[in-house]
């Protein structure tokens, strides 16, 4: 398949028919991966779907403790003042 590129605004970008949007079930963010001499384009779900049942089990599991103290014995707080 053949595509145009266009030009928007002082970008350029491709346009992507609407069978195709729906087929792939691309709604407003896809995701490029860029190889050597190929960019592939995937549909992209919402990028936190499922996050916040994620980190209610998480707290249910007790598994959302701080991994290191967030500040430090020596950290200099004045520095931040």
């Amino acid at each position: 398949m053949e595509a145009a590129i266009i030009k928007i605004g002082n970008s350029k970008g491709l346009r992507l028919s609407k069978t195709i949007l729906e087929q792939y079930n691309i709604n407003d963010k896809v995701e490029l991966i860029l190889e050597k001499d190929r960019i592939i384009i995937l549909p992209m779900e919402s990028p936190r779907k499922n996050w916040d049942s994620a980190f209610s089990q998480m707290h249910a599991d007790n598994a959302d403790q701080l991994l290191i103290d967030d500040v430090f014995d020596n950290e200099n707080m004045e520095e931040w003042n």
